[in-house]
């Protein structure tokens, strides 16, 4: 891949295997090809970062339209990390929520040194006043 060129950037989800072999790269958890296969349409907004055809970076925004946005699927593949594309990913992301109905609530699950990018584009921790949790399936 062209380790010098910027990445072509479209606003389109990603295919299903693609998604797929994308997340599990980058180290983010698995997920069925039937749960993508039916999430990845319901996508607010999706932003993909292709080199040469092939899918190197991806993130989404998903909620109900107008009171809940999450940003979820922020992935860069690792041979192109470090080159700013998740900046790019998140400068996309973060122009469409300026679009996004006041005092929408707007958040993020932010894994370990990921936080720092998000930081720099105004997401602030939750913590102490809330936290984040889950439930394991």
């Amino acid at each position: 891949m062209n380790q010098t060129a910027q990445p072509e950037i479209r606003h389109e989800q990603p295919a299903v295997e693609d998604y797929l072999a994308l997340r599990q790269e980058a180290g983010l958890s698995p997920m069925s090809a039937e749960g993508a296969a039916v999430g990845l349409p319901n996508s607010m907004f999706a932003v993909t970062l292709y080199e040469e055809g092939l899918l190197v970076g991806m993130g989404r925004v998903i909620g109900d339209g107008g009171c809940f946005y999450q940003v979820t699927d922020i992935a860069v593949k690792p041979s192109c990390q470090g080159r700013g594309l998740g900046k790019i990913i998140m400068r996309e992301i973060r122009a469409y929520l300026e679009q996004v109905p006041e005092r929408a609530y707007i958040s993020l699950i932010a894994d370990g040194e990921a936080a720092r990018l998000y930081a720099q584009f105004g997401f602030k921790p939750v913590m102490p006043d809330s936290q984040g949790m889950y439930l394991p399936r």
